[in-house]
């Protein structure tokens, strides 16, 4: 998944960026305040994505 399109996912399911780490964002759910790292690579592995989603308690997009 590009990366753009998933910062979006995160934006419209209330997560939003935190700040930012050596090579990742730090992105946080606003609804229950977990926070997570977002590599800042073009293109992120589907596997990671889930992860991301998981560890923000997030849905996984249904387009990918």
């Amino acid at each position: 998944m590009k990366h753009k399109k998933f910062i979006r996912h995160l934006n419209d399911h209330n997560c939003f960026f935190h700040h930012h780490g050596a090579n990742h964002d730090i992105y946080k759910n606003n609804s229950n305040q977990r926070k997570t790292t977002v590599p800042r690579h073009t293109d992120i592995d589907k596997f990671l994505c889930k992860e991301i989603c998981k560890q923000l308690e997030i849905d996984f997009p249904k387009s990918f």
